[in-house]
């Protein structure tokens, strides 16, 4: 047990981030050994604990070694140094690492064996696959290795990032006379790295191979006339982070496109090699990289997991799978004037449960639409062929106004987001990359119509990127509204992303850098003057990620006077609950299952009055201090006690899904006991999706939640009242003058939510 600290900025109060982040994937590789989800997802969740820990080593791992390699010192809230916390990295990681392919090969492919998919090794291999392999290679992989054998004239190769290459020592000489003993083949990315085998071969069964095991059982064919003594594959993971000079370059999108080929070769951070890999050969392979033994990972499987993703992909089995779903669409919805559906009230999107469809829709009709003037719209990460996109580009074509603030520094989605921002370009868009120094991780569309005499601006706000494929995997909000006063504040912002200029003042979002953080601790010190005068106080907040140091102070300012603080916190957290005198009245969850966990939502006991927003912003520095971000309230009651129902309340109730924080930074699941089992994601499927029926009526969760749901459906089948009408407004694309901050009797009622 932690001593009770005088100082909040004392170091035992904070877990160290990349400690906490490398947890998170510990939780992720927990869901592989889970015998209670499907066999194929088992194995997807491992596949993406090793991708996982590639971005940690491509990213933090890298920026750790690059503080100590130029002496800087970054002391964190924790204490710990850059080389202490490296040193304390890679014990974590490699205990990691062993036992990623520990579950690999000791349960995984058993049991998919069992079901009769099988990973085939060399030793496995019939006499008749052995043919097959050697037609493959032949056919497929030898025209297009180049080998490279290694003596003056040849330096060993620059590998690229998380490539497959192979380290061979050979006995003899060459045509030329060369005998240096030891080659190098990098393997082409243009070559898949699992081959599924004919049926003929395994008749009735799922039978794969690696890439590396046909290229090892071929490789001799590499280098005729010469003797193979060894063959080992390996893997260089380098530092992936780009750096331009935002204020020092004339173009942003020329200088992040030409940055994008030296990601390939960054500086060395890991090396991966087959565990059988010789001693000698092993030093000789970190001594051509750059690296130290403590950056070596002996691996007892393919140096690369994530391409067992293939297997997830390629197999049809539904049974091994998790079963399938339809995202729910609302019966007010599926109108096909989105806009009218709009007027009539605010709508609230629980994604993956409820359908993305409405937000492409509307934005496709307001393409097409006669009526519509502008389209304002944050591009952060967004599929390769968005239907959002090309509703964009079809408005751009013809002639309507279209404004796309695209960020080109989203972490390896630079290269899609720089051909998204040439095509809408080149369509006649209006296309920004935000503002030097701050990255825009808004989630905002703002859409100019005119109504008559009037221009009505419609906006859809998000806690979620415009994502097609990730709003079925990430669970988020999303908020439409034609308030007038929420599409004023998001016109505002865009003002700011677009042009120059001075910060608007802001009547319903916050905005960070400037109002975010600010109101964020107001509002916890309101709780905790309203605990310390004895009245009740709550804080229930849930996001990503957890890490910046002045709200964690305040979470424990809070927390001794008194105020019940829930959290629940998917990936990184800093903050220690349970420490005696600090942080006793605090809890913190985290929640993983089948969809990734990525709503931010923050409510506040307010009084009595239930405050809650969402937003784009987790409560990390960078979030509150160099991003653009946004977070919106949700002022209608119904909503509010909706969002926070399904958003905090449930989740605050899984007993399956959830991993409890202790106070020394380990985390314990949650187990339901004698209690029924409350699993916050099955829930919401049955009560949102499009296969809900009767059949959620048993479940464990308060029924008013179903209830709830079936009196919004009946409510959304009779005659609804449009919203009052927005005030007239100026010239087309223009927003009116200022039009005052609205006063208590303009605001929508507020009513505690449920806590």
């Amino acid at each position: 047990m932690l001593r009770i600290p005088k100082d909040l900025s004392d170091p035992k109060l904070y877990v160290n981030r990349e400690l906490s982040q490398l947890a998170f994937n510990r939780r992720v590789l927990e869901q592989a050994k889970d015998p209670g989800i499907p066999l194929l997802e088992r194995l997807r969740f491992l596949t993406i604990s090793s991708s996982n820990l590639d971005e940690f080593f491509e990213i933090r791992a890298a920026g750790l070694k690059q503080q100590i390699a130029y002496g800087i010192e970054q002391i964190g809230p924790d204490g710990l140094s850059a080389e202490e916390t490296l040193r304390r990295v890679g014990e974590t990681a490699h205990a990691l690492v062993a036992e990623q392919y520990r579950l690999l090969n000791q349960e995984l492919l058993p049991a998919l064996a069992r079901e009769e998919i099988l990973l085939l090794r060399r030793a496995d291999w019939t006499e008749k696959q052995r043919r097959w392999m050697r037609r493959f290679f032949s056919a497929e992989v030898l025209p297009v290795l180049t080998p490279m054998g290694i003596d003056p004239a040849h330096p060993f190769p620059r590998v690229l990032n998380k490539g497959l290459s192979f380290l061979i020592t050979l006995e003899g000489t060459d045509a030329f006379g060369r005998d240096s003993g030891v080659a190098v083949v990098q393997v082409p990315r243009s070559l898949p790295r699992l081959i599924r085998l004919p049926e003929t071969l395994e008749s009735g069964k799922h039978a794969f191979v690696m890439l590396s095991s046909i290229i090892h059982g071929q490789v001799g064919e590499l280098f005729p006339g010469m003797q193979v003594s060894d063959c080992y594959q390996f893997r260089v993971t380098r530092n992936s982070d780009l750096w331009v000079d935002e204020e020092d370059v004339d173009n942003l999108l020329q200088a992040v496109k030409g940055e994008l080929p030296g990601r390939k070769y960054g500086d060395a951070v890991r090396l991966e090699v087959a565990q059988a890999c010789s001693e000698e050969m092993t030093r000789m392979l970190l001594r051509n990289v750059g690296l130290g033994a403590e950056d070596l990972y002996r691996v007892d499987g393919p140096v690369n997991l994530n391409r067992l993703a293939a297997i997830y992909e390629g197999v049809q089995r539904p049974d091994l799978k998790y079963a399938s779903f339809v995202p729910g669409v609302r019966k007010r919805l599926r109108a096909k004037d989105l806009f009218e559906v709009i007027r009539k009230g605010d709508v609230v999107l629980h994604h993956p449960f409820e359908s993305f469809a409405p937000v492409v829709q509307l934005l496709q009709q307001a393409a097409a639409d006669p009526h519509m003037l502008a389209i304002k719209i944050t591009v952060y990460r967004t599929d390769a062929d968005s239907p959002l996109v090309a509703a964009l580009l079809d408005a751009a074509i013809a002639g309507k106004e279209v404004t796309a603030v695209i960020e080109l520094r989203a972490r390896f989605d630079e290269a899609a987001n720089i051909d998204i921002a040439t095509r809408l370009q080149e369509a006649g868009a209006n296309v920004v990359y935000g503002v030097v120094g701050y990255k825009a991780h808004a989630k905002m569309i703002l859409i100019v119509r005119r109504e008559g005499r009037r221009l009505r601006r419609y906006v859809h706000l998000g806690t979620g990127n415009y994502h097609t494929g990730t709003a079925r995997a990430y669970t988020d909000i999303g908020f439409l509204t034609c308030s007038s006063e929420i599409a004023q504040d998001v016109h505002k912002v865009f003002q700011d992303l677009t042009g120059l200029g001075k910060a608007g003042r802001l009547h319903e979002l916050l905005q960070s850098p400037f109002t975010l953080r600010k109101h964020l601790l107001e509002r916890i010190e309101h709780e905790t003057r309203e605990a310390e005068q004895g009245k009740s106080a709550r804080i229930v907040a849930r996001m990503n990620a957890l890490s910046e140091p002045g709200i964690i102070r305040s979470l424990y300012r809070a927390s001794q006077a008194g105020v019940t603080i829930d959290l629940v916190v998917r990936g990184i957290c800093c903050l220690r609950p349970g420490v005696p005198g600090v942080s006793e009245n605090i809890s913190v969850r985290s929640i993983v299952g089948r969809f990734l966990e990525h709503s931010r939502v923050f409510w506040f006991h307010n009084g009595g009055e239930g405050v809650l927003y969402a937003s784009s912003a987790d409560w990390m520095a960078r979030n509150l201090f160099s991003r653009v971000e946004i977070a919106f309230p949700i002022r209608e009651a119904r909503l509010r006690e909706r969002v926070f129902e399904e958003c905090l309340e449930l989740e605050l109730a899984d007993n399956v899904q959830s991993w409890l924080l202790q106070s020394d930074g380990t985390y314990v699941r949650a187990r339901p006991g004698k209690r029924k089992a409350i699993a916050s994601q099955t829930i919401l499927l049955q009560i949102l999706s499009e296969d809900s029926g009767d059949s959620i009526l048993p479940l464990a969760f308060p029924v008013r939640t179903v209830e709830r749901r079936r009196q919004e459906e009946r409510q959304d089948a009779a005659p609804e009242t449009a919203q009052e009408e927005s005030p007239e407004e100026g010239a087309a694309g223009e927003a009116p003058a200022d039009l005052g901050q609205p006063t208590e009797e303009d605001a929508p009622p507020r009513r505690a939510a449920r806590g």
